[in-house]
């Protein structure tokens, strides 16, 4: 019974120790094993004995790394069955007191689950969550042993075995990745935090799936000049945009020749009327290229070491894509940005003339179209912003204009951190034709005109 009791007791201490040495395999990176064996390497306090007993030991921590999740499952399998012969332990101890069969079974049961329990319970807080490298480099003869128990879990000796093992360091961070928004999860769940401050938190997570093409602005949002304007040119556009920073280019979009920068333009002509009538490349500044596939997380902290604040996008073939800044990296964080400048869009459009409305951008057309008693038959848009963007052809901005169905449409405001057009103005194009004669017909020319012919 004595022995019984023993073996007992060092199945539990087993069990618990798989336990640890689960946790830690999972938490341990192939740079930490490097990092320490360098550091024996060149340790000159060290023995040649000792140190080749520690390198002997890292060794083979590096080769149950590299086998990482058999390793794992190996430890798992073994603390099992070290539960299962516990309560067979157990069961035995009670059929030495002569115990009944059926007491006996209910003795063993127990035992394995509170066992089971007991290590599933402390494995969070083992040593293996918090010093992972400590214990697997104090306990790696035994961690060997649970692999070598589990011959059936060993991976195969393959081309796509080679290729997955190559790629351990890249599952442990999506390990660790999947573990910290548990963990956040689990804290916000506590209702500690503002609701803000979690979305926060999970942006910060998230940012690193995101890709720069999911948050850019595309090329058909944006605004670009010229090489043959000249400052007076680009400091009107950036008026009417509201933009600071322009693209500068050629024959078409894909014929990027750089960024032009109002500050340049504003420090060159200041002083200098004259400056006004030189073209845009004067100014020009050269762009920061960054492909579309780079994650948001990446292109923050590129943006941030070159300091630049806008970057051009291109795709696969070379093309432009769209442009990105540094808010929009921000944003994904955060969540949007406005400035001073910046004005609330309101949602219902409102009557301003007696056939004159200013609509909301976001105003569906259906809702226009019952305001002035008119079929669009406009299928591919959906809402005013996007049919006079259609009519257009490019981007609208502040005073941009066109008519469709006997309708004048003009933006007339913008709005939030890209500048979209937030407000735009309808009337029948009748009225404003019969404004602009009115209001001929009472200057001076006009009427001096007028009296010749009388």
């Amino acid at each position: 019974m004595v022995a019984l009791v023993v073996v007992a007791i060092v199945l539990f201490w087993q069990s618990l120790l798989m336990a640890s040495l689960e946790s830690a395999i999972v938490r341990v990176t192939r740079a930490n094993l490097n990092n320490l064996m360098i550091e024996a390497q060149t340790d000159s306090e060290l023995s040649q004995f000792t140190r080749q007993k520690k390198i002997a030991k890292i060794h083979r921590v590096q080769h149950l790394v590299a086998n990482r999740h058999a390793t794992s499952s190996a430890c798992a399998f073994l603390r099992i069955l070290s539960n299962v012969l516990i309560g067979a332990c157990v069961v035995c101890i009670a059929a030495i007191f002569a115990s009944p069969v059926w007491l006996q079974l209910i003795y063993g049961v127990l035992a394995a689950l509170v066992v089971a329990f007991v290590s599933v319970l402390a494995r969070p807080r083992s040593v293996g969550s918090d010093k992972p490298l400590e214990i697997l480099l104090a306990y790696s003869h035994l961690a060997s042993f649970a692999y070598a128990c589990a011959p059936f879990l060993h991976p195969r000796k393959s081309k796509s075995a080679r290729k997955t093992e190559l790629s351990e360091n890249e599952e442990l961070e999506e390990i660790h990745l999947e573990q910290g928004r548990a963990a956040i999860n689990r804290v916000l769940e506590t209702n500690r935090f503002d609701p803000e401050v979690s979305e926060m938190l999970h942006n910060v997570l998230a940012l690193s799936d995101s890709l720069t093409r999911e948050i850019m602005v595309p090329r058909t949002d944006m605004i670009c000049i010229e090489k043959d304007d000249t400052l007076e040119d680009f400091l009107k556009l950036c008026s009417r945009s509201g933009y600071s920073r322009i693209p500068v280019i050629g024959n078409d979009i894909d014929d990027l020749l750089g960024i032009a920068y109002m500050k340049d333009a504003v420090r060159a002509t200041i002083f200098n009327n004259a400056a006004l009538s030189r073209p845009i490349e004067s100014i020009m500044r050269k762009p920061m290229l960054v492909p579309e596939l780079k994650p948001a997380d990446d292109l923050f902290h590129e943006m941030q070491q070159t300091c630049h604040h806008v970057a051009v996008v291109v795709d696969e073939y070379g093309g432009i894509a769209g442009m990105v800044t540094i808010e929009d990296a921000l944003e994904q964080i955060v969540g949007e940005l406005q400035d001073e400048h910046d004005h609330t869009q309101h949602g219902e459009p409102r009557q301003i003339g007696e056939h004159k409305w200013s609509m909301p951008a976001r105003t569906p057309i259906a809702e226009l179209e019952d305001i002035f008693e008119i079929d669009l038959d406009e299928d591919d848009v959906d809402t005013v912003y996007g049919l006079l963007t259609k009519l257009l052809g490019r981007v609208p901005i502040v005073g941009s204009s066109a008519v469709t169905r006997g309708l004048r449409l003009t933006a007339v405001d913008s709005a939030g951190r890209r500048k979209k057009a937030s407000t735009i103005v309808v009337e029948p194009e009748s009225d404003v034709d019969q404004t602009t004669l009115e209001s001929d017909a009472d200057s001076p020319d006009s009427n001096s005109t007028k009296k010749e012919q009388d």
